[in-house]
């Protein structure tokens, strides 16, 4: 699962976001890719469950940064 953790900041803007954001909070490098790894298995389940297939911008579209007005 790691591996396709450290795939997925290569090849997915959120996933990166979401490691990034994970190092912002002080998580070591294993513990934030853990996370983005947990979270890949998340929206596997949900493509799964409701039987759609992936979507970058809805798998990772809770996450997304909204600046501070």
């Amino acid at each position: 699962l790691q591996r396709q953790a450290f795939s997925a900041l290569r090849a997915s803007p959120g996933a990166r976001r979401y490691y990034d954001r994970q190092r912002a909070r002080e998580a070591g490098y294993n513990p934030a890719l853990r996370q983005v790894g947990n979270r890949l298995v998340g929206i596997l389940h949900g493509c799964l469950k409701t039987r759609t297939t992936y979507d970058e911008a809805t798998a990772w579209s809770h996450h997304a940064h909204t600046p501070a007005a």
